[in-house]
C-alpha cells in the first residue's frame, strides 16, 4: 500500500515536471519579441505626444486619415487616464516581459507567486486594452496605428502568459497543467479569433472598408 501511494506521488510529480518543462523557449522568445514591439509602439506614441506639445496644431506622423490617426487619441482624456500620457505606462511595463523572457532563455525558474504577479500584470494590460479599444471604436471613432500595434501584442501575450502560468502550477493540479499544455498550441487560433472580433466591431461601428 505504501509503495503504491509513493509510486502514485512520484508519477504525479513526474507528469507535473514533464508538463511544466515543455516549450519554455517558445514562451521566452515570444515575451522578448512582444516586449520589444510593445515598447517600440509606446516609445513612438510618446515621441508623437512630445511633438504635439512642441508643435501645437501640427499633425502627427501617424495621422493618415480622419479614421486612422494618433492625434485624437493622444489628445483625448482617454489618452491620459492616470494624469499622464498612457504610452509612458508602456515604456515602463514592456521592459518586464523582455527581462523575464531573457531570464527564461538563460534557464531561470520562477516561483508560483512570481508567475501569479506576472499574470496579474497582463490581466491588467488586457483589461486596459479592451477599455481603450471600446473608447477608440465607440467614443473617439478612430483607429490609432501605434495603439493597434500595442493591442496586437497584448492580446496574444495574455493568452501565452495565462496558459504558461497554469503549466507552472499556480493552480496546483496536474490536470490543470495538462489541459493548459494542450491548449497552448491553440494560442494562434485564439489570437486570430480575438483580432476578428475587434475587426468586426470596427467595421460595424466605423465602416472601415468604406474608407479605402
Amino acid at each position: 500500500m505504501f509503495s503504491a501511494r509513493k509510486s502514485g506521488r512520484w508519477h504525479n510529480r513526474d507528469m507535473s515536471e514533464h508538463v511544466t518543462a515543455r516549450r519554455p523557449t517558445v514562451v521566452a522568445v515570444w515575451l522578448v519579441f512582444a516586449g520589444i514591439v510593445g515598447w517600440w509602439a509606446a516609445f513612438s506614441l510618446t515621441m508623437e505626444r512630445f511633438h504635439q506639445l512642441q508643435n501645437p496644431g501640427q499633425a502627427a506622423s501617424c495621422d493618415f486619415s480622419v479614421l486612422v490617426q494618433c492625434s485624437t487619441n493622444l489628445q483625448s482624456s482617454q489618452g491620459a487616464v492616470f494624469g499622464f500620457p498612457n504610452p509612458i505606462i508602456g515604456l515602463a511595463a514592456w521592459v518586464a516581459p523582455v527581462v523575464v523572457g531573457m531570464a527564461l532563455l538563460a534557464g531561470a525558474r520562477f516561483a508560483r507567486w512570481f508567475w501569479a504577479l506576472f499574470w496579474l500584470g497582463f490581466a491588467f494590460a488586457l483589461t486596459f486594452v479592451i477599455w481603450l479599444i471600446a473608447q477608440s471604436l465607440f467614443v473617439l471613432a478612430t483607429l490609432c496605428p501605434w495603439c493597434m500595434v500595442t493591442w496586437s501584442v497584448v492580446i496574444p501575450s495574455f493568452f501565452v502568459v495565462t496558459l504558461h502560468v497554469l503549466r507552472e502550477g499556480v493552480i496546483p493540479s496536474v490536470r490543470v497543467r495538462e489541459v493548459a499544455d494542450r491548449l497552448f498550441v491553440w494560442v494562434p487560433l485564439m489570437t486570430i479569433v480575438a483580432f476578428a472580433v475587434v475587426a468586426v466591431l470596427a467595421q460595424v461601428r466605423l465602416n472601415v472598408l468604406a474608407q479605402f
